[in-house]
């Protein structure tokens, strides 16, 4: 029959008729009938589809009113997975090989029930006399056996009407190969809460009800059910199976677990593995081939609410300089800077004194260019060239494709691991959702596991893949790994748990990748115990306490994770935690984008830690760790805030654009940091647990653990790391921040030593504190908005082989006690060197060129020595003589200092010697290639402490002094 005959819409409603055989004939009888009968996909097909009694609609229970992709070719995949259990038909033991053909193809259907044409009245009888591969047809009622049924010979049992018209009180034992059970409700009998049990064949489970009931498989039997659910405190238990598939099932109200995984697979196979092989490597392609941004749409893990994107994104470098800039007045300091309003207020000393002594040198006017020494060449210049960050620096979110590339061990495990397989399930409303133990495999792919106690639990050397699931809404830990389990945990959306999002203890070692975990009450991970763990690219975002939390020994590797917008701390290390953390960006975080303190020792490396709402990292009370080569820039408080009594290495970092100081070192005691806080409270807030997790749950169900009784061998990663006494800081550049470039406020040592300060709103260094010796060695402290480095009274402050140049107000303003040596003072708009209430101080073999002011000035009541010294002229108009000592001082010995003016040479050209050379401009450096080249710096600085170990007292605290040493 031509198809034109008829309009297509009539053809339609024609085919709609048809029966399911008699479209499969439709569809072999050319291309364009194909297409015709392809066509009815939403209104025949859909209709074969929902009305076929031993199925349910294909996107149950997860999202029961999503359609799929194809309704006919849902209703292919339920028509082929139906006959899995009778695969196995060629492989059985006979001799009468196409008897078992013609018996399979002309099986008999057994009938039981009460009504007319029933065989039997009872399941047992006709069991009795049921072939291999017959059907067992029950009538709708309710069956009840009172012993247990053995199923001996292949068969299959199925519930005629819609399900839960026929229940059943029994306790099967498979002792056959394989089985079928259909369209049942199943509830435990009076003296058994199993319901079916095998230890070696196959049994194949559609559509089913178990309600407080229980079924086990032992390897090597095998199971695969689908379209099941398991209430009322229904359970499965699998042991020791090597392969097992749970598809679209769905769990809810267990008591325990609502899957138990235990023991290794056994190394027998049943019949039915090659065959559940096959449709798990074919679910695992497809899985893989999904990606975060088109999850939904393709696979419809979670509802559209859970998988809503992240928070808008974060601010660029260039608004948010734009923004400061409207905010205090301009980058170069003036009256909208944050000291002139007063934050900077200590023991009666302000920089506001600073502020007079600018206008008493003049007009605001540079030395003639002409006349200006040049200090380009100084050691630090390859500082100053990378100090600006670039958001097109910041590592990208690597996928999970590029990740299982290179990563080796991480793509053996998913191409490996299989055991207890659960795909496409709900589990709901109970204690637990899947507990593996004891050397158990299992595998989890696009589940969703929500109002639980906890979601998974993987202890003793169990080894887990857990893809695309959505885990949610638990009262605990979503995800709990303990006791050296291993996995792969990739492309997960973890969210809205109680306590952390995953749970890390005692040797576990997981590998997740590419997951999504916010929004929890909680931190998003946390590892602790001696966990472990490889943590890579992951979006970590919107959780109350830390984004990572480490402590108690744990010892992750956390890397090209975004960790951003938490409201606590980014990365918080206490209670002697460690870690390599390496090429993060963490941003935009309440608390310190790195939290470290009381004991914690992590290494913290390339990390991009930035527009944080405090500071960028805090160092607390017993802190440890490697900081190195780091980008800090755009927090709100500091780029590095530093307590006394801890012990860091701060080494080639990039604190740049924070919006108070760039690094504040503070006395552990003092209660108020003097930055513009809200006074002691927030002081307590940075010494307390508010960049941790506060009050967190660490032990499971609320258990007591002593976890220094369990620990293990020192990590690798921080064995081969050089052992220190002191803090390092080194090779660092703090520039464009908004107060003080080094803020020092402590009772204990301090060296600072080979960095450069530059561009800062404030004082380049400013010692408000320090009641011992305080080094300032070899740094470039230049172009501040105030003095380039400023002591207040009874501090004691060396200062060595620094270069001090081209700053706002003066060189150096000294009022405590110390010793000024060997530093080029060059190009500052007041006096080079200025020494002021009762200072006790040597100046000797400087080189100091001032702007206006002096080029050393000593006033009444200073006692000192000044020798040695070369004084460049500076303006030639100015009326200050190049070295000034009250007349009234006594104290203070002038001893030959060499003051030069410019011996002009016909074409307004200066001297040849006009010049700071042999030796070249400070500081010195050995070479230019960044933190990595510190060698020799840092071992100087060890050196400078060795020596001055000895001489110096304690400190405030009863733990004796701690040198910090800023190199």
């Amino acid at each position: 029959m031509e198809m034109g005959a008829l309009p297509m819409e009539l053809w339609r409603l024609i085919l709609a008729y048809l029966p399911l055989p008699d479209l499969g004939r439709c569809c072999q009888v050319c291309r364009a009938w194909r297409e015709l009968v392809l066509s009815l996909d939403a209104t025949r097909w859909r209709q074969l589809c929902l009305g076929c009694l031993e199925c349910r609609h294909p996107n149950w229970p997860r999202l029961p009113n999503l359609e799929p992709p194809s309704w006919r070719e849902a209703l292919r995949q339920h028509s082929l997975a139906r006959r899995t259990w009778a695969q196995n038909v060629p492989e059985l033991q006979s001799s009468a090989c196409i008897t078992l053909f013609r018996r399979r193809k002309d099986r008999r259907v057994w009938r039981v029930g009460t009504g007319p044409g029933c065989d039997f009245e009872t399941l047992r009888g006709a069991l009795t006399v049921a072939g291999p591969y017959d059907r067992v047809a029950l009538q709708p009622g309710l069956y009840e056996e009172q012993a247990e049924v053995s199923l001996k010979v292949p068969v299959e049992i199925v519930g005629m009407g819609k399900l839960g018209d026929v229940a059943l009180l029994v306790s099967f034992d498979q002792q056959c190969p394989t089985a079928r059970l259909c369209n049942l409700v199943l509830m435990p009998a009076w003296f058994s809460p199993v319901v079916y049990k095998t230890s070696a064949g196959h049994v194949q489970l559609d559509n089913c009800n178990f309600e407080g009931a229980q079924m086990q498989v032992r390897g090597p039997g095998t199971c695969q059910a689908r379209f099941c659910s398991f209430a009322q405190g229904a359970s499965a238990h699998f042991l020791g199976v090597a392969l097992s598939l749970m598809d679209s099932c769905e769990f809810s109200g267990s008591d325990t677990a609502s899957v138990t995984v235990e023991g290794p697979p056994v190394t027998e196979r049943n019949w039915a593995c090659k065959h559940l092989a096959a449709l798990v490597k074919t679910m695992t392609t497809n899985s893989m081939a999904i990606t975060p941004t088109n999850t939904n749409l393709k696979e419809g893990i979670v509802n559209t609410l859970s998988m809503a994107l992240p928070p808008v994104g974060p601010t660029s470098m260039e608004t948010w300089i734009s923004q400061e800039t409207e905010k205090v007045g301009g980058m170069t300091g003036g009256e909208g800077a944050l000291l002139h309003q007063g934050i900077v207020q200590e023991h009666g000393w302000s920089e506001g004194d600073l502020k007079k002594d600018d206008k008493e040198g003049g007009p605001t006017k540079r030395p003639d260019p002409t006349y200006t020494l040049s200090y380009e060449a100084h050691g630090l210049a390859h500082l100053w060239e990378h100090e600006d960050v670039s958001e097109a620096q910041e590592p990208m979110l690597r996928s999970l494709v590029e990740e299982l590339q290179a990563d080796a061990d991480a793509q053996m495990l998913v191409a490996t691991v299989h055991g207890c397989v659960l795909r496409h399930c709900l589990l709901r409303d109970g204690k637990g959702g899947v507990h593996m133990c004891n050397h158990a495999h299992a595998r989890l792919e696009a589940n969703v596991f929500t109002r639980l106690h906890y979601a998974v639990r993987c202890i003793q050397n169990a080894k887990m893949v857990m893809l695309g699931n959505e885990v949610s809404g638990c009262r605990a830990s979503g995800v709990f790994l303990r006791l050296s389990a291993q996995g792969v945990i990739a492309e997960n959306n973890i969210h809205s748990n109680a306590e952390a999002g995953l749970d890390i203890r005692k040797g576990a070692n997981p590998i997740i990748l590419c997951n999504r975990i916010h929004s929890g009450l909680r931190s998003g991970i946390v590892v602790l115990g001696n966990g472990k763990g490889l943590i890579r690219s992951n979006q970590i975002y919107g959780n109350k306490e830390a984004g990572v939390y480490i402590l108690f020994n744990g010892n992750p590797v956390v890397s090209g994770n975004h960790i951003f917008q938490g409201q606590a701390a980014g990365i918080a290390v206490n209670e002697n935690g460690r870690g390599l953390i390496t090429d993060n960006v963490i941003r935009e975080n309440q608390w310190g984008g790195a939290d470290i303190r009381r004991g914690g020792d992590p290494i913290l490396r390339n990390n991009f830690i930035c527009y944080g709402y405090s500071d960028g990292v805090v160092v607390g009370e017993r802190g440890r760790g490697l900081i190195e080569g780091n980008h800090i820039y755009g927090n709100n408080g500091c780029g590095v805030w530093v307590m006394s009594s801890s012990l860091p290495q701060l080494l080639g970092n990039y604190i740049t654009h924070n919006r108070m100081y760039g690094l504040a070192l503070f006395c552990r005691k003092d209660p108020e940091p003097g930055i513009g806080r809200e006074g002691a409270e927030r002081g307590a807030e940075r010494d307390g647990d508010r960049g941790g997790v506060g009050g967190e749950n660490l032990n499971e169900e609320g258990e007591l653990s002593v976890w220094e009784n369990d620990i293990d061998s020192e990590d690798e990663r921080v064995s081969a790391r050089r052992s220190i006494s002191v803090a390092l800081v080194e090779s660092n550049c703090m520039s464009h921040n908004g107060a003080e470039g080094v803020y020092v406020k402590t009772c204990e040592s301090v060296n600072i030593v080979g960095n450069m300060v530059g561009e800062n709103r404030g004082v380049g260094v400013a010692v408000l504190q320090s009641t011992q010796l305080t080094r300032l060695v070899a740094n470039c402290i230049r172009g501040n908005a105030h003095s380039g480095v400023t002591v207040a009274k009874e501090c004691r402050v060396e200062l060595r082989g620094n270069g001090v140049y081209d700053n706002g107000g003066h060189g150096v303003s000294y009022c405590g006690d110390g010793l000024i040596v060997e530093n080029d003072i060059v190009g500052n708009r007041c006096s080079g060197i200025r020494a002021t209430d009762s200072a006790d101080v040597k100046v000797l073999r400087n080189r100091v060129q001032a702007g206006l002011g002096c080029g050393i000035c000593i006033e009444e009541q200073v006692r000192g020595l000044v020798q040695d010294n070369l004084v460049f002229q500076g303006h030639l108009s100015s009326p200050t003589p190049q070295i000034q000592l009250d007349s009234q001082n006594l104290e203070c010995v002038l001893l030959n200092n060499t003051l030069l003016s410019p011996a002009l040479h016909g074409s307004s050209c200066p001297d040849p010697d006009w010049a700071l050379e042999n030796p070249p401009p400070r500081p010195h450096g050995n070479d230019s290639s960044g933190s990595s080249s510190s060698f020799h710096s840092t071992n100087l600085a060890i050196a400078v402490t060795t020596r001055i170990t000895a001489s110096v007292e304690s400190g405030c605290h009863s733990n004796g002094s701690i040198f910090c040493t800023v190199l």
